[in-house]
């Protein structure tokens, strides 16, 4: 059953894929009340890990395409936890995003423009939420960004 969150995103030309398996001893989510707390999710896409780092290999435009792919996965991680029912989204709360960059890149708040660009663009107002956009020395796997997130849910 497709509702109106999976609808907009169909007309985007994005699928959800299955929610990826954590890595380590940790759960992929946690629901706490009407919040959705979920773990942070690396940039890959089609299985592919997308690594880079910011200010070195990577280019702002590549590394928000990886905080997009991101932002995939954290839907895909929330539609999980809503039983398979995107439509339970309320809101998205906040995100920390962690952008893999040289110790001299600033430009960590357009790197995570990708994924809250395309919340929004995917969820309209309830995909408008805080955020924090960090730099990181490296990240697991090498990875270009990880983003975590926080949604409320009906």
């Amino acid at each position: 059953m497709s509702g109106k969150y999976e609808a907009r995103l169909a007309e985007l030309g994005v699928t959800l894929p299955d929610a990826p398996a954590p890595a380590a001893n940790y759960v992929p989510y946690v629901t706490s009340g009407a919040l959705v707390f979920v773990s942070g999710q690396v940039s890959a896409r089609d299985g592919a890990m997308i690594q880079g780092k910011l200010g070195a290999d990577m280019d702002v435009a590549a590394g928000a395409e990886a905080a997009k792919a991101c932002a995939i996965s954290l839907l895909a991680q929330l539609k999980a936890a809503c039983g398979g029912d995107l439509d339970r989204l309320v809101r998205v709360v906040k995100l920390t995003g962690f952008v893999n960059s040289t110790p001299d890149f600033g430009e960590q708040p357009k790197v995570i423009n990708g994924a809250s660009d395309f919340l929004v663009e995917a969820l309209g107002d309830a995909g408008r939420h805080s955020r924090s956009a960090v730099s990181a020395a490296s990240l697991p796997f090498g990875v270009a960004v990880e983003i975590e997130g926080i949604f409320e849910i009906a």
